[in-house]
């Protein structure tokens, strides 16, 4: 299954196919792989996954979501397609699909009782994403979008060394020591040559609902001094809104203008990666 042919790298990478730690399931024509990640838990790594997933879908373009978050996996939740269950035919995986088209692959569609913790070791789970990437059929696919596990750890570089992605998408909240954490993610990226692609700063401010004045619970300053230090771009930032959080209840796609503005502009960089 290790056959450059069908990576999505093939013709952009420098290493040897001897040298390569990646598998490919040639039954799979994945031209770009997206991760989203953060460093940490709980700044909306998953909303933003499936918002991104959405907005390239929106666009004409064939999408998957592949939930690396195996002991948190919201996924189909955000999805609304936490009662399905995904098929297997011999050691292939059918992914399953969302009223949009959108393939999604989440052990909680594996499982069948959706609030049983996954008692596992990192190996396992390690062993688990690596599956979801070699033996899921995704078929043909213009964009698998990655929800990362949470943390710099065994889990993440693990799915960061066997699959080959395009670039990062990484996702921050305006408090400094979220900061910090998403400074070792981006270090960590850099490190294995996987290009960031840009920060989405999630919660940044709340909007007054009488007067749309932008109220921000923390300091704007500390954000800039982070995107200078990184040397990273600013993909844009999201407000808190019920819209967002409650995106595993509202089916309504979110109309705020900010939002949209957002998702544009980390669509195209995605686009152009």
């Amino acid at each position: 299954m290790s056959n450059c042919s069908s990576c999505p790298s093939h013709g952009s990478c420098s290493k040897s196919e001897s040298s390569c730690g990646v598998q490919n399931n040639p039954n799979n024509k994945i031209k770009k792989i997206i991760g989203v990640m953060s460093g940490k838990g709980g700044v909306g790594k998953s909303t933003l996954s499936v918002l991104i997933a959405k907005a390239l879908n929106k666009k004409g373009f064939k999408v998957g979501v592949m939930d690396a978050d195996i002991t948190g996996p919201s996924i189909p939740r955000l999805l609304h397609i936490k009662d399905e269950k995904a098929m297997t035919t011999g050691e292939i995986i059918h992914p399953v699909a969302t009223q949009e088209g959108i393939k999604v692959m989440s052990l909680n569609l594996l499982i069948e009782d959706e609030n049983q913790p996954v008692i596992w070791r990192g190996p396992v789970i390690a062993g688990a994403v690596k599956q979801f990437y070699t033996d899921v059929l995704w078929g043909e696919l213009d964009y698998l979008v990655i929800d990362m596990p949470p943390g710099t750890g065994d889990v993440a570089l693990t799915v960061m060394q066997s699959i080959p992605m395009t670039g990062i998408v990484m996702i921050s909240t305006p408090q400094d020591m979220v900061s910090m954490i998403v400074s070792k993610a981006i270090n960590m990226a850099r490190k294995i040559d996987i290009p960031v692609l840009g920060v989405i700063e999630n919660m940044s401010y709340v909007l007054c609902p009488d007067c749309d004045k932008k109220i921000r619970i923390f300091n704007k300053e500390g954000m800039d001094q982070f995107l200078s230090n990184m040397d990273v771009e600013l993909l844009g930032e999201l407000p808190m809104m019920t819209e967002i959080s409650s995106l595993s209840e509202n089916v309504m796609p979110i109309t705020n203008e900010e939002v949209q503005n957002v998702l544009e502009k980390t669509t195209q960089k995605i686009i152009n990666a």
